[in-house]
């Protein structure tokens, strides 16, 4: 009778096991996130270690590889087929360059993105997604209002091939905020001093849009002359601009946009399309004051203003 109930117990087992090991989960691959950044200069490594410490406290077992391509095409474009070889589950490009040479080398691996200028870039890149560097215009209008209640008078120089949609838009949102914008064309950096001589009877703050036409190391000199001997002052676009003389400008946050990036690159682990998920703008915005413009244009700033500033150049 021991034998006969062995044997049965044998044969019940044999017929349960493999049922059971056929439901079973199957194992949860780590998943491996290969990280392509176009420089290694200090804001990028800032918005990789952000990244990779949102993407590391969800998920402890991810596996990264990382590629620093120097700003080099041609090692671009070798590291990008690297990864056409060990295909990651996830990359992360950070960078024009990194997020070009890598959606043509793996065009099916899902890409989030980070340091680079807008959505546009991502335009022809149909399995990517990431936070782009370009603020949306109430954003940068309602910091003005903030920074600058009394003007109300914005002037804007802006290239019709770079900037017409969006200089319209940005006059239409001003309206609804009681703001206006004047604008002028600028077609060639030869028609600068014109335009801004017409600015300077209709504008009371010079806004600067992104516009390789009217904003370079070409024109930056001509642009702060003016509007220090007008006392029209100028929104520059970065801390590099307020140390050259700018009244003021607002600054990302590498850090916090890397860990933007992290929370959409979890998203897409946990089975999210890339192109289901709208590039976003960063959450976090801070803001460099220049108090020798500001003493000289004859505007106080608030005592809390100068104290929230990321940097304040005296």
């Amino acid at each position: 009778m021991g034998t006969f109930r062995r044997l049965l117990l044998g044969t019940i087992i044999g017929c349960i096991a493999p049922a059971l090991a056929a439901t079973a989960p199957p194992a949860r691959a780590e998943p491996r996130v290969a990280i392509f950044a176009s420089s290694n200069s200090p804001p990028y490594q800032e918005m990789v270690r952000g990244f990779r410490q949102a993407v590391q406290r969800a998920m402890p077992n991810a596996v990264f590889e990382e590629h620093w391509l120097q700003g080099d095409a041609v090692q671009a474009e070798a590291a990008a087929r690297q990864l056409g070889v060990s295909r990651p589950t996830l990359l992360f490009t950070v960078g024009s360059l990194a997020t070009q040479s890598a959606a043509r080398a793996v065009p099916g691996v899902p890409i989030v993105a980070g340091m680079i200028l807008n959505a546009a870039e991502l335009k022809n890149v149909p399995n990517a997604t990431g936070v782009v560097l370009e603020l949306p215009f109430e954003t940068e209008l309602r910091w003005m209002q903030r920074l600058l209640p009394d003007q109300k008078r914005i002037g804007v120089l802006y290239s019709p091939s770079q900037n017409q949609a969006r200089v319209i838009e940005a006059a239409q949102l001003a309206k609804t905020l009681g703001l206006e914008v004047h604008a002028q064309k600028v077609t060639a950096p030869r028609d600068l001093p014109d335009a801004m001589e017409t600015l300077a009877n209709h504008a009371s703050v010079l806004w600067g849009l992104a516009d390789t036409v009217v904003l370079n190391q070409q024109t930056a000199q001509s642009l702060l002359l003016f509007s220090y001997r007008n006392r029209i002052p100028f929104v520059g676009l970065s801390r590099t601009w307020v140390k050259a003389g700018a009244l003021y400008a607002l600054e990302r946050d590498y850090s916090d946009i890397g860990r933007q990036c992290g929370e959409l690159g979890l998203k897409v682990l946990r089975g999210a399309t890339a192109a289901s998920l709208p590039p976003e703008a960063p959450y976090k915005i801070g803001y460099t004051l220049n108090l020798k413009t500001a003493q000289h244009m004859k505007i106080e700033f608030p005592a809390a203003l100068v104290k929230g500033a990321q940097e304040v150049i005296e």
